[in-house]
């Protein structure tokens, strides 16, 4: 019989503990989510069959849009109003956090500046200064700028991502020097390069830049809840917690609900990219 490797058995057993302890919350948002409100509150763990009698109470979902209120202007739910605007600055977000990470990550590998790596190492430093030391000193800009309550200040400040260029020219390292000589002899210019062979083989970098970035946009509350006053440009991390404070706190079902309907968008974002994200994780810190 072949000898049991303790050592590897005991990692394995730690991960699974942590990986059950990870999922366990999300388990009984879910479970809860579709209990009534009798359920909810005695913590009835399975109300349905073949325990129970309780049907699946879909219909959770749809109260909690409603119960969230009304855009007066739009005549919409303030859910869908929430979950738009969540959309546009996520993604406005990502796609400058991208764009502005390759372009710099670009410049500290393949092109010849002077005092590059030096540039790069100020840039790491800003890592170091705290967020909250800045936000209030942001928040002021976004008053003089006059971006306050629009999207302007919802989206600009975080057009660069540090992480992204780090992320970026950690990739873009392992791209050979030949590449870009034998582009040259062709006649191709830098954007070229770039835009043609750089960014189809940096995928998983790229991909990984966008994904992080789309959570940390998704997920932000503090930032968004200094600078809009109107209900319509909130986004719904401040819409879950106007929703918990208002009649839906009172109501543990459709809290579970509306927490759901925020988290679905990033699991399945992450679904259909964990491939390309565990590559990049990989593949970044081989060389540095």
């Amino acid at each position: 019989m072949a000898k049991i490797n303790w050592k590897r058995a005991l990692i394995y057993a730690v991960l699974i503990l942590g990986a059950t302890a990870s999922v366990l919350p999300f388990v009984y948002m879910l479970m809860t989510s579709v209990k009534t409100y009798g359920s909810a509150t005695t913590n009835n763990f399975w109300p349905w069959p073949p325990l129970g009698d309780e049907p699946l109470q879909w219909n959770n979902f749809t109260e909690a849009i409603t119960t969230a209120g009304m855009d007066k202007a739009w005549n919409i739910p303030l859910f869908v109003r929430y979950f738009a605007n969540s959309v546009i600055v996520s993604v406005i977000t990502v796609v400058g956090t991208v764009l502005t990470s390759i372009l710099a990550a670009y410049a500290l590998t393949h092109m010849n500046l002077p005092g590059r790596n030096l540039v790069f190492l100020l840039i790491l430093a800003t890592i170091m200064v705290p967020n909250d030391l800045t936000l209030v000193p942001k928040v002021v800009m976004m008053f003089n700028l006059q971006w306050y309550n629009t999207y302007l200040a919802l989206t600009v400040p975080f057009l660069v991502s540090v992480f992204g260029i780090f992320l970026m020219r950690q990739f873009f390292l392992q791209i050979p020097r030949d590449l870009f000589d034998a582009a040259c002899i062709d006649g191709a210019g830098h954007l070229r390069f770039l835009f043609t062979i750089v960014v189809p083989l940096s995928k998983p970098a790229i991909v990984t830049t966008a994904l992080l970035n789309f959570i940390w946009a998704w997920d932000n509350f503090k930032w968004p809840l200094l600078v809009t006053r109107d209900s319509n440009m909130r986004v719904l991390a401040v819409g879950l917690q106007q929703f918990l404070q208002g009649e839906g706190g009172t109501k543990v079902q459709l809290m579970m609900a509306f927490a759901t309907m925020v988290v679905i968008p990033i699991v399945v974002f992450y679904f259909f990219t964990q491939k390309y994200f565990t590559e990049g994780v990989i593949t970044t810190g081989i060389k540095g």
